[in-house]
Order: structure tokens, then sequence, then C-alpha cells
């Protein structure tokens, strides 16, 4: 609701849909209901200090600066608590900070793709891999990714669906501890 360690934030989308995407993308996050997280009607929750709210903030500003397009949100949410709009920009690059860095706020980067290839390739373009996913209809692209993409948990047309029982870990700097190991 607030902060969670899998919280997706670089979301690749094929050209020929990237558009339409982008914009129902403002829509939902324009109409995201924030506010107390023990509200079962709330969807998004304040940051959990003010280290981490300024934070967030500070990388919307180097999204902005590095030439990302804000299409929505990047400031405070309300007058009081960390709470902060949830921000979506558009044509992020995968040299930007912003598509390097883990945020650990609500702040979507959405970044252009038209093969299958080249999707792969950018994911594993990073040095973490805790977590994916995949939404399409077409089950063997599907497969493909799963197959390919350096991340402990490769989800397919679903996210952050998680059970206590199964094992959890990532890849990279993400896999650090991992099974209680040192790697």
């Amino acid at each position: 609701m607030g902060q969670c360690c899998t919280a997706g934030s670089r979301t690749f989308v094929q050209s020929k849909i990237y558009d339409e995407f982008v914009e129902r993308s403002i829509e939902k996050a324009n109409s995201r209901i924030i506010g107390d997280p023990f509200d079962l009607t709330t969807e998004h929750g304040p940051q959990i200090d003010d280290i981490q709210y300024k934070q967030v903030l500070r990388y919307i500003d180097i999204g902005k600066s590095e030439g990302a397009k804000m299409v929505t949100g990047g400031g405070r949410y309300g007058k009081k608590g960390f709470y902060i709009q949830p921000t979506v920009f558009k044509d992020v690059q995968d040299d930007m900070t912003i598509a390097k860095e883990e945020i650990f706020g609500p702040v979507m980067q959405i970044l252009k793709f038209d093969t299958m290839e080249e999707v792969c390739e950018r994911a594993n373009k990073t040095q973490y891999g805790l977590a994916a996913s995949i939404f399409t209809k077409d089950i063997d692209k599907a497969l493909t990714l799963v197959k390919n993409i350096q991340s402990g948990t490769v989800w397919v047309n679903c996210y952050n669906v998680l059970d206590a029982a199964a094992p959890f870990g990532g890849y990279k700097m993400s896999g650090l501890g991992r099974e209680l190991g040192d790697r």
C-alpha cells in the first residue's frame, strides 16, 4: 500500500500499444485511492518516513531533469503525512537514473520496446533482479520471457502474488541473503 520490496517501477510496453498504455496508466494513477493504510479501501499509503519521502521526490526531480516526461503526479499528496501522488513518466530511456535505480515509491517509468529479444536484453540490464511480471495473451511469449529474464520471481498476468511458504529471493544485488545464504 505504501512501500513494498517488490514494488515494480520499470514497465516495458510494446511500441504498438505504448500510447494507449500511457493514457490508461495516467487514468489509473489519477483514480487510485490514497489514504490511511489501515483503511481497507486504500490502495496507496504513505512513505515510511521523511527520509524515504524526500528520496522519492528526489528521484522524481532527477527523472524530469534527465528528460523523462512526467505525465501525472510528481508531488506531495495532501497537507500532512508522507504521501506522494502516484507519478507516471513516459519517454524513459534505459540510461536514466529512474530506470536504473530502485525508487520504492509510487513512481512508474514506461519504456517502449519493439521485439522480444530487445525487451529481454533490456530487462536484464540492471543490477537488480528480485521480481518481474509479464502481461500477455501469448503463452509462448510469456514462457520465453520467464525462461530468459533474470529475476527471482516472474509472474505471468498478475503481480505481487506471494505465498509465505514458497522460497523467495532474487538475482544480482537482489539476491544477497537469499535462502539465508550470503549470496
